[in-house]
């Protein structure tokens, strides 16, 4: 398996760029879904696109990329933390015949960009409309609308594999007219990859087959994985600041608690044995007024 991103400088261009390949995270991300082709599509490519932008800044924290809209994808989410996790899904009403944009996510839809640092740094986001042809030229139009910075990225996505490249101007030359043409320069010589060539996971090859002409500077390549934060300890915690009479009442009424993580789709189940114990062995434990001590 290849999990892994890479950072490459085009230096006669004035241009960075990033690589990023995935397998086995993209086999996790749809192991629990059965998303259906145009859905999955657009979910390889944001989550390509997520753990591209990720390696562009420099944060100790979590970047989302979010995609709301009326349309038949109602919802697509990724997170990728600052050490190469990822995680996301998407939510669907309809499948499409037509894949564009504005089918997919509907006339209003909007693009939403967050970085949510551990400690120190102010939050950041970012929120523009979602236009373009794909969710590539989505992303160039906001960068080129809210960083003035121009950008370029390009996606791969089959059922098991997903890839992408992204062509960054260096900011300092971005309004030079050595970097306009640089940039220009080195976003045709990459469209020329073919969708095989970008799956074959060899940029040092990719690098070779279209900048030979450029001086090129290629950096030590990072593992990245699909690892949600979310875990049974978590659902403890968070049905313990419920309350017992809470938790009793949805066993009443459904059996069992179900609680499904929103980013990884994992599912845990409480039935009343697993609530009795999840009350009673938590030391320090007071019931609230109207509570059992127990459940029974």
């Amino acid at each position: 398996m290849n999990d892994q991103r890479q950072r490459f400088l085009l230096e006669t261009c004035d241009v960075r760029g990033q690589y990023i390949s995935l397998d086995q995270t993209w086999l996790d991300a749809c192991s629990r879904v059965d998303y259906p082709e145009p859905v999955a599509q657009v979910l390889g490519e944001a989550f390509v696109a997520a753990g591209l932008l990720a390696s562009t800044i420099k944060f100790d924290g979590k970047l989302t990329l979010q995609v709301r809209g009326p349309g038949n994808i109602h919802l697509l989410v990724v997170q990728v933390s600052s050490d190469g996790n990822l995680r996301g899904l998407a939510r669907w009403r309809n499948v499409p015949d037509d894949h564009s944009l504005t089918q997919l996510f509907g006339e209003d839809a909007q693009l939403r960009i967050a970085i949510e640092a551990t400690q120190g740094a102010e939050p950041y986001q970012g929120i523009v409309a979602l236009e373009g042809e794909s969710l590539s030229d989505a992303i160039r139009r906001y960068f080129e609308s809210s960083e003035q910075l121009k950008t370029h990225m390009q996606f791969a996505v089959t059922g098991t594999s997903a890839c992408g490249v992204l062509l960054q101007a260096l900011p300092s030359t971005n309004e030079s007219s050595d970097d306009e043409d640089g940039f220009s320069r080195a976003v045709a010589l990459a469209e020329s990859f073919t969708k095989d060539e970008l799956l074959e996971h060899n940029l040092e090859r990719l690098l070779r087959l279209a900048f030979h002409q450029e001086e090129v500077r290629v950096f030590e390549a990072e593992n990245v994985a699909f690892r949600c934060s979310c875990s049974r300890e978590r659902i403890d915690r968070m049905l313990l600041g419920m309350g017992l009479k809470e938790v009793n009442d949805i066993l009443d009424e459904q059996k069992r608690v179900e609680v499904t993580c929103e980013f990884c789709d994992e599912t845990y189940w409480y039935d009343r044995v697993d609530a009795d114990a999840l009350f009673n062995a938590t030391p320090g434990y007071e019931t609230a007024p109207g509570e059992s001590g127990a459940t029974h």
